[in-house]
């Protein structure tokens, strides 16, 4: 199975241009045999802890499946970070699994940020089946933590996808950040002997700055695939 993770532009707070850049991802995922295209944290609408106005941008639990219907595919499943908003008012950063054009299911941070969010945290660790393919969703700071992807390999899955946003303030985006987001996904992979496929954003808007984590590694630990600094990318790995 090919899987793939999409290193996307930088974006204002709010904007949903994303879609149209995640389709055109999509379409080449088709055309190039991909099954699963992993895109970053809050891909839709930017991170709601930067927002004036946190719920803005978000999508409502009952509205995601037709949010998301552009980026149908009967081929490609695809993981997209976005600000969810529940019933109860409850903000969540949140990433779906959309198959065939409709929501498998529904990851959200565990671990929201490492000072203050305006996200609540998430309960649960779900695992995804796609194939023949058992995988497991975390969402950047989370996989600082060793216990969700140890949770998720105990359950079976092979693969964990990493949607991540690393935007911040220049002063902090140094190419450090990089480094650090390497050795944590080299050992989350040796440690389980599963795939760690992040999906980071790359660019400057405003006073934010993200170079790029993106990077595919083995279950040996070994980096395969990682993203060019600063630009729109995409990795594209086969698994055996």
């Amino acid at each position: 199975m090919r899987v793939a993770a999409y290193q996307a532009p930088l974006l204002a707070a709010g904007s949903m241009e994303a879609l149209g850049l995640i389709r055109r991802r999509v379409e080449d995922c088709e055309a190039g045999g991909v099954s699963i295209l992993c895109c970053p944290e809050a891909i839709l609408g930017g991170l709601a802890d930067y927002a004036e106005d946190p719920a803005s941008f978000a999508i409502s639990t009952d509205r995601i499946e037709r949010a998301l219907a552009p980026l149908a595919s009967g081929a490609v499943t695809t993981i997209v970070g976005f600000t969810e908003l529940t019933d109860t008012g409850l903000l969540y950063n949140s990433a779906a699994v959309l198959h065939r054009g409709s929501v498998l299911g529904i990851y959200r941070k565990l671990h929201p940020a490492i000072n203050r969010s305006v996200y609540a945290p998430g309960r649960e660790t779900p695992i995804f089946h796609v194939g023949a393919l058992r995988f497991g969703i975390i969402i950047c700071n989370d996989s600082n933590f060793l216990e969700p992807a140890g949770r998720m390999a105990a359950r079976g899955a092979t693969v964990l996808f990493v949607p991540t946003n690393n935007a911040l303030p220049a002063s902090r985006a140094g190419a450090d950040l990089i480094a650090r987001t390497r050795a944590v996904d080299v050992a989350r992979a040796s440690e389980n002997r599963m795939w760690v496929v992040r999906a980071d954003v790359a660019g400057r808007t405003g006073t934010l700055e993200s170079r790029g984590s993106s990077a595919i590694v083995d279950p040996r630990g070994l980096v395969s695939h990682s993203a060019r600094e600063m630009d729109e990318d995409l990795l594209i790995v086969e698994m055996g």
